[in-house]
């Protein structure tokens, strides 16, 4: 790696920069409470742009800007789903999640809430939903990685394992040593610098292009001549599977956290509208970077996932150009660590503490926590050393597994009065398994996204169940009750 390139010099600052940030999160931590839930302060702001960040990873600057140029705007539907399911998942699930979760003694992890919205005295719920957290945040740890260890193995010609280990250090670092508040500020701060690349760089491109809107828009179409086409050579399966990606939303433990860590109910509305309104602005700038890239290197035989890698290299300075591309870096780093965070949390809070040492001091808890953050990133990184893993493959599985294990449950325990806590055990299982034995099929009705049916199985799993089991305890509903009482007092 040549320390005089400098892109280079830009990675080595911003990786610094990302561990001072850690390292001054690190005494702001005092306890357990405060590395995982950030001691409930978030406001609406760090809230926002640190939920909307986590989710995107490298497809946000890579995938998506390179489905785009490879087949058109047809390829926006994933992106069109996920904007309508953060907006329906902010506006229904944070702020009744964010109240539920207080009032089930300060729950601080998705585990942890169950444990108390159902009354799971023998912890079976509690140890199901972190096994599940665990198996389906390793593989998605090792999508991340993947994505980080392909970012500098292309821009320093690095071996792809020298690559992923240079790409684990670095989010590892800050995330052991500061937890739950060192990766909402270092998101945050990554949020601004994706939107910036993201919005700079099509203009950039356009005005470089020196021509007009019609010869811009004659040359894309004939280069792609149904680049303008939403639905061009889609099945209604194909766009049905799509748009289902909004669904995971509503079962993403990383991303849920930030309702439980906000400061207020209150701070929800406003934080609503900053986030989907970054990923709006975020994907639209994708979107014509991806368009951009079929007028500008429509007679090169490039990568499509290396269009806006390409761009930050032939349109801007050295120092600009690292600039940019540590937005792609941004990505990746926001999805590993809230997936690295959440994964440790599961494993410190539902299975050492609930299971065997339920009287653990707080010290003892943290750096329990940072351990299990080192083990979890060995298994991605074991996951992820071979250098034919695939991003999108790793990705799009653990996205359902985690959608349909978890957000038929968090739905219904925050609407349904009536559902029971074998109820809940059902749908995170049949959720679950859905997912892994459709992804095992191919070929005519298993060509549907495996969230779909993996969500539909689980909910009525989730009813049959609790209207065949006995009610509620008392306890349970009277809690439930008192929950929708601040609910309805907060609205």
């Amino acid at each position: 790696m040549n320390f005089s390139n400098p892109t280079v010099v830009v990675f080595v600052v911003y990786i610094a920069a990302m561990l001072g940030i850690g390292l001054y999160a690190y005494f702001s931590t005092k306890n357990l409470d405060d590395y995982i839930l950030g001691g409930r302060s978030l406001g609406s702001f760090v809230t926002a742009l640190s939920a909307g960040a986590s989710d995107m990873s490298g497809w946000l600057l890579m995938g998506l800007p390179g489905a785009i140029y490879l087949t058109g705007l047809s390829e926006s539907w994933i992106a069109i789903g996920l904007i309508i399911g953060a907006w329906l998942n902010w506006y229904l699930v944070a702020g009744r999640l964010r109240v539920h979760t207080e009032v089930q003694n300060n729950a601080l992890t998705l585990p942890d809430y169950f444990t108390g919205r159902f009354d799971d005295q023998k912890k079976i719920l509690r140890v199901t939903s972190a096994l599940i957290i665990l198996i389906f945040f390793a593989i998605y740890c090792a999508s991340g990685m993947v994505a980080g260890a392909r970012l500098f193995e292309t821009l320093f010609h690095l071996p792809y394992q020298t690559a992923l280990m240079l790409g684990a250090f670095a989010t590892i670092g800050y995330v052991c040593i500061g937890g739950f508040l060192a990766i909402s500020w270092t998101d945050t701060f990554q949020a601004g610098l994706m939107i910036f690349a993201l919005l700079l760089l099509p203009i950039v491109t356009y005005m470089s292009l020196g021509i007009g809107a019609e010869e811009f828009t004659a040359i894309v179409e004939s280069a792609r001549p149904h680049a303008y086409d939403f639905v061009s050579n889609l099945s209604f399966v194909a766009i049905l599977s799509a748009a289902a990606w909004g669904l995971g939303y509503f079962g993403q433990p990383h991303i849920l956290v930030r309702f439980m860590a906000v400061k207020s109910v209150h701070s929800i509305k406003i934080a609503r509208r900053i986030c989907v309104g970054w990923m709006g602005l975020s994907m639209v700038g994708a979107v014509l970077t991806g368009v951009m890239g079929i007028a500008y290197f429509n007679s090169f035989d490039v990568n499509p996932e290396s269009i806006f890698i390409l761009f930050s290299e032939h349109l801007f300075t050295p120092w600009l150009a690292g600039i940019l591309l540590a937005a792609i870096l941004s990505s990746i780093m926001c999805a590993i660590d809230s997936q690295m965070l959440a994964s440790s949390s599961a494993l410190t809070e539902d299975i050492y503490r609930a299971v065997f040492r339920k009287h653990a001091s707080q010290r003892e808890l943290m750096w329990v926590s940072r351990i299990s953050i080192i083990l979890i990133a060995i298994v991605a990184i074991v996951l992820a050393y071979s250098p034919s893993s695939r991003v999108i493959d790793l990705v799009s599985f653990a996205w359902a597994g985690l959608g349909a294990a978890f957000g038929p449950v968090v739905i219904l325990s925050l609407f349904w009065r009536r559902m029971t806590a074998k109820g809940a055990i059902t749908g995170i299982c049949l959720g679950a398994l859905s997912v892994i034995l459709w992804r095992l099929k191919s070929g005519g009705i298993f060509d549907v996204y495996e969230i779909i049916p993996g969500y539909i199985i689980a909910t009525v799993g989730i009813i049959f169940v609790s209207l065949v089991d006995k009610p509620a305890s008392e306890a349970v509903l009277s809690q439930f009750d008192n929950a929708w009482k601040k609910i309805r007092m907060t609205a």
